[in-house]
C-alpha cells in the first residue's frame, strides 16, 4: 500500500558543535527503522560549500560543463545535485520528502520545527548553555528568552566564561519539545519548564517519544460496501461504472492514502475477485458486526476491523472520493489531536468521508449504540469526543475538484455521473 502522498512530519535535533548530534541521530534512525518506520533525514551544514561530486565521474563532468541540476539514477537509488542561490529553507526540503513516517533533521535550529536539544557534560559550551538555561528557569523566565542577554549578566558575575556568550544564541526555545542531557542543571531546568528529559545513552526512549508524539500515525481506509441497496436495486459495490465494478473505482482512488485497506461487506464471495485484481495490496473483506442496519453499526464494524490508529470511513457510492481529502483529514487529526475530523457543509456533517481515532471512537460508538442511537450524526455531535469540523474552504484546499460527497445511490444518478466523466 502506498502512502506517498502524505507530507512527512519532521523534528529537528539540535545542539552546539561537538554535542554529539550525529551520533545520537544515527542511533535514533536505526531504532525507528528497526520498529518498521520509514525514516527520512536532513543534515544541515552551517558552513557554505560541500561536495558530493567526485572529479572525473560523469555527473561531475555534467556539472563542470555548466549544468545547474543533475540527477543520477540507478536501480534502487536516485541522487539529485542542484545549484541554489543562498540557503534552502528547511520547510521546503521537508516538503520535498513526502511519504516518510518521520523526517529527522540534524540542525536547522531556526526552522521552526519541533526540536530536541542535546547538551552533554563533556562539552564545555553545552555546560555553559545548561547553566544559563537553569538560571532562566530559576528566575521564572519564559522558554525562548534571550539567553545571550542573560548570559552577559552571568559573564559579568563570572558564572560563565565570556567566550561562550555566542553559544547562548543556540539555546532552547519555545519550539523545544525535549532535552537530551547528562547535566544536572539542564535536567533541573527541563523539569521546571515541563519538558521531557532523556539521558544521552537512552536513544530507545527518545525513539519511543518520537513514535508517540510525532511519527505519522498509520491510516486504515475502510470502504463501506454493505450489500444489496434498495434504491440501487443491486449491490452498489458491483454495479458497473465506467466499464468496471464501482468498488474498483473507489479502491483506485483511495489506495494511495491507505496503509491498510478494508472493505466492509456481507457478500465477500462476490467480491473475492478483488484479491486477484489487486494482488499484494492485502485488501481485507470484513462482514458487519451487527445484523441491524444503520450508520453507527457500520462505523462500529469499520473501527473494530481496523488495526491502525486513524480510520478513514468512506461510502462505496462516493464516486469522487478523494485520497487528498483523506490525507488532509489525517494531517488535521495530527495537528489538532481531535477524535473525529469530519467535513461540514450546508447539508451538515459528512461522516462517510471522515476520519476517526480508533481508540476513542470505537468505545463511544458502542456506548451510543447501547443507548439506542443509530445515526452517524450522533457520533459527530458527541460531547464525549473532540470533533474538528472541517470547513468547505479546507475541503476545497485539499481537493479543488470538489464533488467528494456526491452519492451515486440510484441507477439514474449513477448513469448521470458516469456520463459526466466523458463530457
Amino acid at each position: 500500500m502506498s502512502s506517498l502522498i502524505f507530507p512527512s512530519p519532521a523534528v529537528a535535533i539540535v545542539g552546539r558543535h561537538n554535542s554529539g548530534k550525529t551520533t545520537f541521530i544515527v542511533k535514533v534512525i536505526a531504532e525507528l527503522t528497526a520498529r518498521g518506520y520509514d525514516v527520512g533525514s536532513i543534515k544541515h551544514h552551517s558552513h557554505p560549500g560541500f561536495e558530493i561530486d567526485i572529479p572525473g565521474k560523469d555527473s561531475y563532468r555534467h556539472r563542470e560543463a555548466g549544468a545547474t541540476e543533475t540527477i543520477i539514477a540507478a536501480p534502487g537509488q536516485v541522487a539529485r545535485i542542484k545549484t541554489v542561490r543562498g540557503e534552502s529553507e528547511c520547510a521546503d526540503l521537508v516538503a520535498s520528502m513526502p511519504g516518510h513516517d518521520i523526517v529527522l533533521v540534524e540542525g536547522y535550529r531556526k526552522s521552526g520545527l519541533p526540536s530536541i536539544e542535546i547538551m552533554r557534560a563533556a562539552n564545555a559550551a553545552d555546560a555553559a548553555v545548561a547553566h544559563a538555561f537553569a538560571e532562566g528557569a530559576r528566575e521564572g523566565l519564559p522558554l525562548g528568552v534571550d539567553f545571550v542577554q542573560l548570559g552577559k549578566v552571568m559573564a559579568e558575575n563570572g558564572a560563565i566564561p565570556e567566550s561562550y556568550l555566542r553559544e547562548l544564541s543556540k539555546a532552547p526555545t519555545g519550539n523545544t519539545v525535549a532535552i537530551i542531557t547528562d547535566i544536572p542543571e539542564a535536567e533541573e531546568a527541563s523539569a521546571a519548564y515541563g519538558i521531557p528529559c532523556f539521558h544521552p545513552d537512552d536513544h530507545t526512549s527518545v525513539a519511543t517519544f518520537l513514535e508517540m508524539n510525532f511519527v505519522r500515525p498509520k491510516v486504515s481506509v475502510v470502504i463501506q460496501a454493505g450489500g444489496q441497496s434498495r434504491r440501487m436495486g443491486q449491490s452498489k459495490a458491483t454495479v458497473p461504472f465506467d466499464g468496471r465494478p464501482l468498488i474498483c473505482r473507489l479502491i483506485d482512488r483511495l489506495a494511495p492514502a491507505a496503509d491498510e485497506l478494508i472493505i466492509t461487506t456481507n457478500e465477500a464471495s462476490r467480491l473475492a475477485f478483488l484479491k486477484e485484481n489487486y494482488p499484494g495490496m492485502g485488501i481485507r473483506l470484513v462482514p458487519d458486526l451487527y445484523e441491524s442496519r444503520g450508520a453507527l453499526p457500520g462505523i462500529a464494524t469499520a473501527l473494530n476491523a481496523a488495526t491502525n490508529p486513524l480510520v478513514a470511513v468512506v461510502a462505496c457510492d462516493m464516486v469522487f472520493a478523494s485520497a487528498n481529502l483523506v490525507q488532509a483529514e489525517a494531517v488535521l487529526m495530527n495537528e489538532t489531536l481531535a477524535d473525529v475530523v469530519v467535513p461540514v457543509n450546508k447539508y451538515g456533517f459528512e461522516p462517510f468521508h471522515a476520519m476517526y481515532r480508533r481508540s476513542s471512537c470505537l468505545e463511544e460508538v458502542l456506548r451510543l449504540w447501547d443507548e439506542g442511537k443509530t445515526r452517524a450524526q450522533d457520533l459527530c455531535k458527541s460531547e464525549q469526543l473532540s470533533v474538528y469540523r472541517m470547513s468547505t474552504t479546507e475541503v476545497r484546499t485539499a481537493e479543488p475538484m470538489c464533488g467528494c460527497f456526491i452519492n451515486a445511490n440510484t441507477p439514474d444518478v449513477l448513469r448521470s455521473l458516469e456520463s459526466s466523466l466523458v463530457e
